[in-house]
């Protein structure tokens, strides 16, 4: 049944990684009514560590453009390559001297139902403001990853700070930020998906040597670990492309009304839940 389980798990975090709906939050949801037959300690890795499949569809979808040692590009494009990767590094910093720092305290305080709902319906709000109130009054500065300024990189990376929250999304805070700083819609998701990279190996490691640090893996659990991952791997190459053609003909509205809907529907569930409990 945990195979079964983790493929399910694998559906959610290949859709819900890219799209600005919060993975986390999500995996959390489902966890309520899909409970893993493990340990809370490799269930707390598993949530992280499963963010590696989605990671390597970024880097087969985008490898051309991310490889700067390809034969084929002339030495300007071998520049810009160089040039994207300092500005995904400089984008990562915040995130992760806050991430590391505040990686426990996080978990103890904030990775639970209620709070998850509350930030879907913030988050949702945001987005439907932005793009009814801020955007049409704004042009975008940037409609070409090439061209991002490093400083509009750092600043996106600033909001991805947002992201440690459960709930929020990593896509859905760096997106936002994006916006608000004048980048395109396309960039701005693109951007998104480059920034994952180094954060979620990052931080997928930190989880895999806290865990190693204190309990040890058995054959079964490596099992479900990787089933779920290569289920996440295979949908999230699906969702990355959809999104992409999504953002060219249509504005993040939709997401915004799907996070607040969803976030209502699990306060009136939490507060039936504690009401029954």
């Amino acid at each position: 049944m945990d195979f079964i389980r983790a493929i399910i798990l694998g559906i959610i975090e290949g859709v819900t990684e890219w799209l600005p709906i919060s993975s986390t939050g999500h995996l959390i949801i489902a966890e309520e009514f899909i409970k893993l037959n493990q340990s809370a300690a490799f269930k707390e890795m598993f949530d992280v560590v499963i963010q590696l499949g989605a990671i390597l569809s970024v880097l087969v979808l985008y490898f051309h453009k991310l490889n700067p040692f390809e034969k084929r590009k002339s030495e300007r494009e071998v520049k810009y390559t160089w040039r994207l990767w300092l500005k995904i590094i400089i984008a990562c910093i915040p995130a992760a001297l806050i991430g590391f720092a505040l990686d426990n305290w996080l978990n103890a305080h904030f990775y639970n139902f209620v709070f998850v709902a509350i930030m879907l319906i913030i988050y949702g709000i945001a987005f439907i403001y932005v793009e009814k109130n801020w955007v049409p009054q704004h042009e975008f500065s940037v409609v070409d990853i090439d061209k991002l300024p490093y400083r509009t990189a750092f600043l996106i990376g600033a909001f991805q700070v947002l992201s440690l929250l459960p709930g929020t999304s990593r896509s859905g805070s760096t997106i936002i930020g994006g916006l608000l700083l004048g980048v395109s819609r396309e960039v701005a998701a693109e951007f998104t998906f480059f920034l994952g990279i180094p954060i979620m190996f990052g931080a997928s490691l930190l989880k895999i040597y806290k865990y190693f640090g204190h309990h040890s893996i058995t054959f079964t659990q490596l099992g479900v670990l990787l089933v779920a991952c290569l289920v996440a791997f295979g949908v999230s190459m699906l969702a990355i492309r959809w999104l992409m053609g999504y953002v060219k003909k249509h504005d993040f509205t939709f997401f915004g009304k799907y996070r607040i809907v969803l976030g209502v529907i699990l306060l009136i569930y939490a507060g039936i839940r504690a009401i029954i409990h």
